[in-house]
């Protein structure tokens, strides 16, 4: 199934302060509905065959191996009316079918109605193989959305309620009645009904989730390959350079064998002249492009703390219009806590992009400066980035990094900009551990005012993993 589709790409009429962060144009619900599927036919089918065989063993262990006395022609009757149906959609559909939502909630509902009139035969709630009723809610609830969920669940407590007053005797010793009291078949009906509910909510919140991870890393690995493909522009044009060359260099020498043959014929030859030395430009061209692409490459692979940080944080430097924002300053400071020299870095494009998105956040809540901070030892590195607006509010300050959990919700109090999905700090936050990065989240006061908490987000990376080779 397709992730969410990332706009990547801002349109030409956008100022350089608005080039920010490709954003995903899916909303939550889209995203968890286009990962919650499919539904082959052919897994409800396999499952109902599994529930024929088992309910076909049960009775005729029963009947047949205890000796107890059961409406066999009924019981079986259920259970062929189960086993006609899959016969009839394997006949009539192919197994690779995909199901709709309602489609596969009809399939469960039937489940359970042909469940509840077995065990309507067969002595109720008293029977102990009611607790089955569970399995299909729970498939349910991990199959289909929230609606459809809540549909299957009502139907599966109306007929635990209703087996708890209509049923026929249960299966027993002949001559003697098996008789419970009435307090112990309320406390069957309580504890199916609230198993139901219970499984039910706990399987859509655990699929719920994992669709949400799945989004939400589909649309990380997409930011991903954007960002290492633009960092890889300069060892493309050295090799589209080098592809190149060979055509013009066939070019060149078939317009120099013109010249020598239309020599009696002076526009001609003019003409083959100018191929000649537009095909010579063209070389020249590439050639330096070539020249300059390797050494793109070799600058791209090292980066000093102070050029990544102010790469990161370029779209932002330039203050916007006065009539779209409000400046924000940023600030960026450099420190050294043993005397190390600034360490030079492997050029990382998850890195930029990570830090990027931090910084962004930063800015859009910002009251006047951001603040971004560096210091490091022999040993590790440490950005972090800071801003004087209103900080992270505490009932989301936890959750900060997971998906979909977005602090443009109203959680921080901002009237500049719209909700977001939320994405944008797992994102950043993915990627920046895949370095080896350690991520906090926290505020800090900032300035006189009571509400000026700041928000500060720090990356803490051993060095190790991130300096680069030195130059042979």
């Amino acid at each position: 199934m397709p992730g969410p589709i990332l706009n990547t790409f801002p349109s030409q009429g956008q100022s350089r302060y608005k080039r920010r962060m490709p954003h995903v144009s899916m909303n939550n619900q889209d995203a968890i509905k286009a990962l919650r599927g499919p539904v082959r036919l052919r897994t409800l089918t396999g499952l109902r065959w599994l529930a024929v065989a088992g309910q076909t063993t049960a009775i005729s262990i029963v009947h047949f191996g205890l000796g107890f006395p059961t409406p066999l022609g009924l019981c079986l009757g259920a259970i062929a009316a189960s086993a006609w149906l899959n016969l009839f959609v394997m006949l009539r559909f192919s197994p690779q079918r995909i199901l709709s939502d309602r489609e596969a909630g009809a399939y469960i509902a039937f489940d359970i109605l042909q469940l509840c009139t077995l065990l309507a035969i067969t002595g109720g709630l008293l029977n102990p193989f009611s607790a089955l009723i569970i399995a299909p809610v729970t498939i349910a609830a991990s199959l289909l959305p929230l609606r459809l969920t809540v549909m299957i669940s009502a139907l599966a407590v109306a007929g635990v309620s209703l087996l708890s007053l209509y049923h026929m005797p249960l299966p027993w010793t002949p001559g003697e009645a098996l008789s419970l009291a009435p307090i112990y078949k309320a406390g069957v009906w309580a504890a199916l009904t609230f198993s139901i509910l219970f499984f039910a909510a706990y399987a859509h919140r655990i699929e719920t989730e994992s669709a949400q991870m799945r989004s939400a890393l589909a649309a990380t690995q997409l930011v991903l390959d954007r960002e290492q493909r633009m960092s890889a522009l300069g060892g493309l044009a050295a090799a589209a350079a080098h592809e190149l060359g060979t055509p013009l260099a066939t070019i060149q020498l078939t317009a120099k064998e013109m010249m020598r043959d239309i020599q009696d014929n002076e526009e001609l030859r003019d003409d083959a002249a100018l191929l000649v030395s537009q095909a010579e430009r063209c070389r020249d061209i590439l050639g330096r492009l070539s020249r300059h692409g390797d050494e793109g490459d070799m600058m791209h692979d090292r980066i000093d703390v102070d050029p990544l940080l102010r790469e990161a944080a370029s779209p932002f430097l330039d203050p916007p219009p006065a009539s779209e924002d409000k400046p924000v300053h940023i600030n960026i400071e450099m420190r050294s806590l043993d005397g190390a020299p600034e360490p030079t870095l492997q050029r990382r494009p998850e890195i930029i992009y990570g830090l990027r998105n931090f910084i962004e956040n930063a800015v859009d809540f910002a009251g006047s400066e951001v603040v971004i901070v560096a210091a490091w030892n022999k040993e590790t590195l440490t950005i972090s980035i800071r801003d004087d607006g209103p900080g992270f509010a505490a009932d989301i300050l936890a959750r900060l990094g997971e998906p979909y959990v977005s602090v443009k919700s109203g959680l921080r109090r901002s009237a500049k900009h719209k909700k977001g999905m939320g994405l944008g700090f797992f994102i950043a936050k993915t990627l920046l551990e895949g370095t080896g990065a350690r991520i906090e989240f926290h505020n800090r006061r900032w300035g006189d005012g009571p509400e000026q908490s700041g928000a500060v987000v720090s990356a803490f990376w051993p060095l190790g993993r991130l300096s680069a080779a030195p130059i042979a």
